[in-house]
């Protein structure tokens, strides 16, 4: 069993590679993130930051508690995101919140990470099979239940 630090410096580069992943497809495939998707960056930086957190401030605890509200958060955007998929024609053309999302300053300082230029419906894009929400979604699952994990056993 691997210990509490390496547990999470091991999510926090999952998270890392899965937002550079987001960005290869950005720019080879040309596929823009639309607003849940760039919200779905913001969560999978929070849970590595998090985890960064707990694994080098001595309290993993802290750090895990603080990734699984990400974790939990990104289940819920990633779930948004299904459901528009699932479900076409109920997403409007211009979003209100790609507007706010392109307003924060992160968006404003680091435009290729952070600008959410596409439609949440355009998102149907396969690799191996699944679209990239639906990727999205099963990380954010395995991450939530190792970071779960993490927290009801015993610190080693």
């Amino acid at each position: 069993m691997p210990t509490s630090r390496n547990l999470l410096v091991t999510i926090a580069l999952i998270c890392f590679g899965l937002i550079g992943a987001a960005l290869y497809l950005q720019v080879s495939k040309d596929l823009l993130p639309c607003p849940l998707c760039v919200m779905q960056r913001y969560l999978f930086l929070s849970v590595a930051l998090g985890c960064l957190l707990g694994a080098f401030s001595g309290k993993p605890k802290l750090g895990a508690g603080l990734a699984l509200l990400g974790g939990v958060g990104g289940l819920a955007v990633a779930g948004k995101h299904l459901w528009l998929l699932a479900h076409p024609g109920m997403s409007c053309g211009i979003d209100p919140l790609e507007t706010a999302l392109n307003k924060v300053w992160t968006a404003e300082l680091l435009p290729f990470v952070f600008r959410a230029d596409g439609l949440c419906e355009d998102a149907r894009e396969t690799i191996l099979g699944l679209s990239i929400p639906q990727w999205s979604a099963l990380w954010f699952v395995l991450i939530t239940a190792t970071l779960v994990t993490l927290l009801v056993r015993r610190r080693r």
